[in-house]
């Protein structure tokens, strides 16, 4: 996947989380290409804007730690994540979502949060797009489809 191969290149050992159980195929697939450590949170929605986030046993403490999902709208679980990985000592907490919907003060919550490093693919048009899904697509159209 796009997002596996650019995850290769930054080579910093990062440690992948899901933010929530829906995350944990996303997030084991693009985990396995590079051998990255990987865990899954558990989510609570509380109320439309009000989520409580339960991060796996995991050593977070002085890691690089990168948030994968699939579609970010508000932006409230990825927030909610960060501020407990943030809270737990990390060096660093980065975004890396396949649709940036991104609604409203997302944005800024999520940097309010401590992540410095949003990164998109080009699904949907977005000022973090960084990973190109034209490469994909073509090769999808040109195998055709499954016999």
């Amino acid at each position: 996947s796009v997002m596996a191969e650019w995850l290769k290149h930054q080579a910093r050992g990062q440690l992948l989380i899901g933010p929530d159980a829906e995350s944990e195929q996303w997030v084991s697939a693009i985990a396995a290409p590079g051998h990255f450590d990987f865990g899954v949170a558990t989510k609570q929605r509380l109320g439309d804007n009000d989520v409580r986030v339960t991060l796996p046993d995991c050593h977070f403490a002085g890691r690089d730690v990168v948030l994968v999902d699939d579609i970010a709208s508000t932006g409230h679980t990825l927030a909610a994540a960060a501020q407990q990985i943030a809270a737990q000592g990390a060096r660093s907490i980065s975004v890396v979502v396949s649709h940036a919907l991104f609604f409203g003060d997302a944005l800024q919550m999520l940097r309010a949060a401590g992540v410095t490093d949003i990164v998109s693919t080009d699904s949907i048009p977005h000022p973090s797009n960084r990973l190109h899904l034209d490469a994909l697509l073509a090769a999808a159209l040109t195998e055709g489809p499954p016999t």
